[in-house]
């Protein structure tokens, strides 16, 4: 699904799709549940064009908590100059428009001239790195017809089963997710995310029409959960903060918003103003014996919001939003 977050109240038929695997119809005097089992790969872009990393996943693209929490994995996926990249990139667009004659000729030189012999990485290398195009390593793409074919025989007679290994590493991942997100204000870890790595480590070992997880496969797929993590999880500085809800702003922060709404309602009905300055949000902030690690980023994320107004460099207006 492209332009995900353009298709407005339409995320609300895929909820009973996503965690059902049904899709239940009334029309026409005809009550009816389908068997609505697939894969969803869905494609989002920021607001504004540009994803603000001080932002959580759910206030970049505009997109509810319920629906979000449905999918195994959440990757972002930001636009940084790289050589290698760009010109790979360049080459397949150049290549696409009846250009890529010259061009793919001046590629075959220059993967000849840099051509190695290299080993097969062992299985106990990260998974990134055994994925990784190495410098002057041949790649010999599979045709789509032929990997076509090879995904829909997986599919169809490979249903791989969970070795005791497998269960054993997936459950420990699991029990040391919840232990570290025991704050009150943090993301909840449930069911739902072992239900993930399950299927995850079931459709790593189809990939290779194996009838078992392997203990290695396990260990792929929480590779993979861990960079979903972080991408979710990581800030504006690089740090990982648990707080950061995948989903959204988190329960707690809401609260946040809305008390701190409401102090401003009762100040701005006591004394006829409207318009507060950046030093008076922040005493009202302390009065109401708010906890908030940067002011700046919470008045932004307000004026984000349509809570409060900018006026100003230094003043904002309280608007008459329902909250």
């Amino acid at each position: 699904i492209d332009e995900f977050d353009k298709m407005g109240q339409q995320h609300q038929a895929l909820l009973e799709a996503m965690e059902q695997q049904s899709i239940s119809i009334a029309k026409a005097g005809v009550v009816c549940s389908l068997p609505a089992r697939t894969s969803i790969i869905a494609a989002a872009n920021p607001v504004g064009g540009h994803y603000n990393k001080s932002r959580t996943v759910s206030e970049n693209i505009k997109m509810g908590s319920a629906l979000l929490s449905r999918f195994d994995l959440v990757f972002i996926l930001l636009d940084r100059a790289d050589e290698d990249l760009d010109r790979l990139l360049s080459e397949h667009v150049m290549a696409l428009h009846g250009h890529g004659g010259r061009i793919e000729r001046a590629r075959m030189q220059r993967q000849d001239s840099q051509r190695v012999l290299l080993p097969t990485p062992p299985d106990d290398v990260a998974l990134a790195t055994r994925l990784k195009l190495q410098p002057g390593e041949e790649f010999d793409s599979i045709p789509s017809s032929i990997l076509r074919k090879y995904v829909k025989y997986a599919r169809t007679y490979v249903n791989p089963t969970m070795s005791p290994e497998a269960a054993e590493i997936l459950q420990q991942f699991y029990l040391d997710l919840r232990r570290k997100h025991q704050a009150a204000d943090s993301t909840p870890i449930t069911t739902r995310q072992i239900e993930s790595l399950i299927r995850l480590g079931e459709a790593r070992a189809r990939l290779e029409l194996r009838e078992s997880v392997t203990a290695q496969d396990a260990k792929d797929v929480i590779e993979i959960m861990q960079c979903s993590l972080y991408d979710t999880y990581c800030d504006e500085f690089g740090q990982l903060d648990f707080q950061r809800s995948q989903m959204g702003s988190g329960m707690s922060k809401k609260a946040q918003v809305k008390h701190f709404v409401g102090e401003l309602h009762r100040v701005a009905e006591r004394t006829y103003n409207s318009i507060f300055s950046k030093a008076q949000l922040r005493q009202i902030a302390q009065d109401a014996g708010m906890q908030v690690a940067s002011l700046d980023e919470f008045i932004s994320s307000l004026n984000n919001q349509g809570y409060l107004l900018r006026k100003g460099p230094q003043a904002f207006q309280l608007t008459t939003i329902d909250y």
